[in-house]
């Protein structure tokens, strides 16, 4: 695209980033890299006056270096229409300020501005529940709040099962639980507040030790994967705790997953998402900042990144502002 376009990304603080291992660094790059303008906001930046959403923006330069950012203003005050595209890239939790921010977001005039990911689409998918939409692609599963019924549950799986909290992230709160574990009333305890909040159960994937894949979706369509495998004294492959990137391909069961997701995920506006799939199974539709980018670009020597900016680049071009 020739045009030089207006880019904001809500993210958390530029300082924070991780150079190598950031995904949203690297569609700055890219975008730079094309001329595009870079801004950055928080969700404290942004504001509304009336029916209008603000925001309170910084342009930015971003670079492989130390440090690998600049400023080049203050911050500037203006409707979010102001920008060609945003992108909301705030990393979890998907909390009430998170939820807010989704809100004023739905203000902008989309025949203006171009949001990634669509904000209504982002309230809608819980990234644990959304895939209940899915019953051919995911594992057996319960959400529930009560111990007794998730300890049935646990029992027709064979007396293994996994849990996790519906607002966790990274990992946070997962357990493998099993019947002979003396810690599983504790643990349910625990998970679920004293029956006081629900949590969601799945049978147990022994596929995990062969690793966790997180595949990388764009308006539907598989761009890449990468495997995640967990320590052995782990079940996690969450790179944060020590989860290890292996090369994976993107297998007929991974297309036929994005095939069933796709009408959904068009359908609510969610254009960029990271699946995890354990085995033949969906296990969560991560939609707020999926990550992995820059571990696929690095093991299969590719550079999703231009994939997702030239994908900004057209729906920007096909925005009444652009045609008229």
């Amino acid at each position: 695209m020739s045009v030089n376009l207006n880019l904001a990304f809500i993210m958390d603080p530029l300082e924070q980033v991780l150079v190598d291992k950031d995904t949203t660094f690297v569609f700055m790059l890219e975008a730079q890299r094309r001329g595009h303008r870079l801004a950055v906001m928080g969700l404290a930046d942004l504001f509304a006056r009336g029916p209008r959403a603000w925001g309170r923006a910084r342009r930015c330069e971003v670079m492989r270096a130390t440090p690998h950012y600049r400023y080049l203003d203050q911050g500037q005050e203006n409707p979010l229409e102001h920008f060609d595209a945003i992108l909301m890239r705030k990393d979890p939790p998907a909390d009430a300020n998170y939820l807010y921010a989704t809100m004023l977001l739905s203000l902008v005039d989309s025949s203006r501005t171009f949001v990634l990911n669509r904000p209504e689409g982002l309230r809608t998918a819980n990234e644990k529940l959304y895939a209940l939409n899915f019953p051919a692609a995911i594992p057996p599963t319960l959400v529930s709040y009560q111990i007794a019924r998730l300890k049935v549950f646990m029992e027709e799986q064979g007396g293994e099962m996994v849990v996790k909290p519906l607002d966790g992230h990274g990992g946070a709160g997962v357990f493998v639980l099993s019947r002979a574990d003396r810690n599983l009333n504790a643990i349910l305890e625990a998970a679920t507040d004293g029956e006081r909040r629900p949590v969601m159960a799945q049978r147990y994937l022994p596929e995990i030790r062969a690793g966790d894949k997180r595949l990388i979706v764009l308006d539907g369509e598989p761009l890449g994967a990468t495997l995640r495998v967990p320590l052995a004294d782990e079940n996690r492959g969450n790179i944060h705790v020590g989860g290890t990137c292996v090369q994976a391909a993107v297998t007929a069961r991974d297309r036929e997953i994005c095939r069933i997701l796709k009408p959904w995920l068009q359908r609510d506006g969610l254009y960029f998402v990271g699946l995890d799939i354990i085995g033949d199974y969906l296990t969560e539709v991560n939609v707020t900042s999926p990550t992995g980018v820059q571990e696929i670009d690095r093991l299969d020597g590719v550079e999703l990144e231009r994939q997702v900016v030239d994908f900004v680049e057209a729906r920007v071009a096909a925005l009444p502002r652009h045609t008229h």
